[in-house]
């Protein structure tokens, strides 16, 4: 199965839910080559629990996946953290749900939720969680303590990072991922679904849950592929996003 274990469904924290947007955007992540995707949307964007009403109304929710016509959306989010940071947290919906609102008073920045507390959180509501874009300039992880990092599953080695920095960010990843003991996953930490493709994890069984996916992140059963073409999927994501969110638009323009 392959997946993208970092990608949002809004355009930005301020944009509303597009139904036809989402739609579209599954389609192209399919023709990306994926099959399933974690939701992991921002915490703090605007009307977080639109988006898992207006899938509730569309499609099935399989135990614990949004079966969009055959493709897998795992609910989850990116939370930020006290002291900088962001952790993508992917789980089933009702605890997606139940964390999100315990996560109302932290929601401003300025009040974010410590990250041992969230990890707590995340212990009792059994979520999966990564450490996003860990060695970026303006939300790092590295000034949290090895003993914290080290309670996350995994780093992720993030798609739009790879694009910024080069691919010498693959390598300061993973050499923190060794140094905490900890594995790497990809994302592609898209806003824009020409951003989808340019990493995927490859997992070596067909996963109907959250569950099924840590296990073969911490049994190593998968492997990760970054695109020849990373930086077209990234760039050409950027702008469409920009001339989008400057002409007050979510859906995609036509081809």
């Amino acid at each position: 199965m392959k997946i993208d274990l970092h990608a949002h469904v809004k355009l930005s924290k301020k944009t509303p839910f597009s139904l036809a947007y989402f739609d579209q955007s599954i389609q192209d992540a399919r023709d990306a080559g994926l099959d399933a995707i974690a939701m992991t949307e921002h915490f703090n964007t605007d009307h977080f629990f639109h988006i898992y009403e207006e899938l509730d109304r569309h499609y099935p929710y399989l135990d614990h996946y949004y079966d969009i016509n055959g493709f897998k959306v795992f609910p989850g989010m990116e939370v930020d953290v006290d002291q900088k940071g962001h952790i993508l947290v992917i789980g089933d919906r009702a605890s997606i749900l139940e964390l999100r609102q315990r996560l109302e008073p932290f929601t401003a920045k300025g009040a974010f939720i410590a990250l041992e507390k969230l990890l707590d959180w995340c212990d009792e509501l059994d979520l999966l969680r990564i450490g996003a874009h860990p060695h970026r300039d303006s939300n790092p992880l590295t000034q949290h303590p090895a003993h914290l990092l080290k309670r996350l599953d995994a780093l992720d080695m993030n798609g739009k990072d790879l694009y910024s920095y080069g691919l010498s960010m693959r390598d300061e990843v993973k050499a923190l991922a060794e140094q905490i003991g900890i594995p790497v996953t990809a994302g592609s930490d898209t806003h824009h679904p020409l951003q989808y493709g340019c990493v995927i994890n490859r997992l070596e069984h067909e996963c109907a849950s959250y569950a099924d996916i840590r296990a073969c992140i911490r049994q190593a059963q998968y492997s990760m592929e970054i695109s020849d073409s990373l930086p077209i999927h990234v760039k050409a994501a950027t702008i469409v996003k920009k001339l989008l969110k400057e002409r007050g638009e979510v859906l995609l323009p036509p081809i």
